[in-house]
């Protein structure tokens, strides 16, 4: 089996995705499981990870209702409010739906980055999942992953998942010091054994405004991200995610998966590849598979 970590579902209303400016048409517009079936098909890929994408308490009941009606979508990431008093009554309800394995916030984009890392009640929010062997997903930009270090070697005791192996800036990659900083940072927090590192969402940090694919250079600087987070975290902590569809505004699904199905071949061995397409994930969310997902 393989499983793609991270993909997106909407149902697109502009007041619900800010993020979505109109340089970005291919995203406005609705996304299913059933819309990206055939490319994961092509690529041999059999299941997926839905991921929040709205800072909204309904998005994880939309993304459970998802899940129970596509039985490829083997777990949700989903959204809620980590520091309300509610907390713990929202858990006990959505918990009883298999498919809940974690939550995620859209760290990068708040004002104060080690104002909310820091706030006791967005910690003690995060030691609630962990208590109920709930994920977190840390989203960040590479120049913030100095914020996130204290607080990922503090809730230790179930997995955290950093998305996107930490952004690099890959489009501004030839500024001096940036790789060299970047790696620096991923290298420190994958001394944390509770932290996993998805190998996802590196095509929109290429200057893709230009592109509608992938570029040599572009795959190459992935490729070289990728063989950095191989050397800090180890094979048995690394799943694959393609940010699909946000993936489109670089490139297709297809050469997001055949770029990464190229990668492992030529660096994993056999069992190394079973972990990172399927393993780990189930490690690090919990899964289980109640039924054989559509191929």
């Amino acid at each position: 089996m393989k499983i793609d970590t991270h993909q997106h579902y909407w149902r697109y209303q502009p007041r619900d995705f800010g993020w979505i400016s109109d340089s970005m048409p291919v995203l406005q517009r609705d996304y299913a499981p059933a819309d990206c079936q055939a490319a994961m098909q092509a690529a041999g890929i059999t299941a997926s990870i839905a991921v929040q994408a709205r800072s909204m308490e309904q998005e994880t009941d939309f993304l459970l209702q998802l899940a129970s009606q596509n039985p490829s979508v083997l777990g949700v990431v989903g959204w809620t409010d980590l520091r309300a008093a509610q907390l713990e009554e929202r858990l006990e309800r959505w918990t009883q739906h298999p498919a809940l394995r974690g939550f995620r916030h859209i760290v990068q984009d708040e004002p104060d980055v080690p104002g909310l890392l820091n706030d006791l009640a967005f910690q003690r929010g995060v030691t609630q999942l962990q208590r109920r062997a709930l994920s977190y997903d840390v989203l960040l930009f590479g120049h913030q992953l100095p914020d996130a270090q204290a607080f990922c070697a503090r809730h230790d005791r179930h997995w955290l998942v950093l998305d996107h192996v930490g952004k690099p800036a890959l489009r501004d990659w030839a500024q001096p010091d940036l790789a060299s900083r970047w790696r620096k940072h991923l290298r420190a927090l994958a001394q944390l054994p509770h932290l996993m590192c998805k190998l996802s969402g590196l095509v929109t940090e290429t200057a893709w405004s230009t592109a509608g694919a992938l570029s040599a250079k572009d795959l190459s600087a992935i490729d070289q991200c990728f063989d950095q987070a191989l050397e800090a975290f180890g094979p048995q902590r690394l799943m694959f995610g393609s940010d699909w569809p946000v993936c489109q505004l670089a490139a297709p699904y297809a050469q997001v998966a055949d770029s990464a199905l190229q990668w492992v071949a030529s660096r994993l061995s056999s069992s190394e590849q079973d972990a990172f397409w399927s393993g780990n994930a189930v490690r690090a969310y919990g899964l289980t598979f109640p039924h054989s997902p559509s191929p």
